[in-house]
């Protein structure tokens, strides 16, 4: 049986765009970004995945599962999606994270007010105890640790060099993915991972 994740496992919550890319990471064991549009740091102990609306009534807008991360490799889309030559970012370069199985969560965690979404960094403590997408925003006496800690993953080549810790709390909170109170998410539209979704065809 698989383990949930330990309470200072570091977590990435990412975009899903469609059924189709559960269904890779579950059968084919991988995860894709952009690396143009990637978040800082992928060296994490967990990758969760937001579904949504493309995922239909009873799926769409929340997280329900998650999955260990083995590694990543730098790639292009054309070599992850070889069926599909002709895609305007075919060449382009992408991270191919690999993945150990899937794993439901006990309960979803619904996006609430939280409807746009790319990326966050959280914990497992977090995880463990979020009903919403807001309760897995690292509080903010605690977001210089995190970024501390994720500074240490990226210790290996193929990382983004980050900047010292020592950040001003709007940066940092960017750098991490949280949108303060107030500061609610919308259905993305325009994204890199929408368009992508809408070019997929059914495995």
């Amino acid at each position: 049986m698989n383990s949930m994740p330990s309470l200072r496992d570091l977590i990435l919550v990412a975009f899903l765009p469609s059924p189709r890319d559960l269904q890779i990471a579950r059968v084919l064991g991988w995860y894709r970004i952009p690396v143009r549009t990637a978040p800082r740091v992928l060296n994490v102990d967990h990758l969760a995945f937001y579904q949504p609306a493309s995922f239909g009534e009873g799926h769409k807008w929340r997280v329900e599962y998650l999955a260990p991360v083995r590694g990543h490799e730098l790639t292009t889309r054309l070599e992850l999606l070889t069926e599909e030559p002709h895609h305007p970012r075919a060449h382009e370069e992408y991270y191919k994270i690999q993945i150990g199985p899937l794993q439901r969560l006990p309960h979803p965690i619904l996006a609430g007010d939280w409807k746009r979404f790319t990326f966050l960094y959280t914990t497992g403590e977090y995880l463990h105890q979020a009903q919403t997408l807001r309760d897995l925003t690292v509080r903010s006496g605690e977001r210089q640790s995190l970024w501390r800690s994720l500074r240490d993953r990226a210790a290996s080549p193929q990382e983004y060099q980050t900047p010292e810790p020592d950040l001003e709390p709007a940066v940092l909170a960017a750098l991490l993915g949280i949108h303060e109170a107030g500061e609610g998410y919308e259905e993305a539209e325009d994204t890199e991972e929408t368009e992508d979704a809408e070019d997929l065809k059914e495995l």
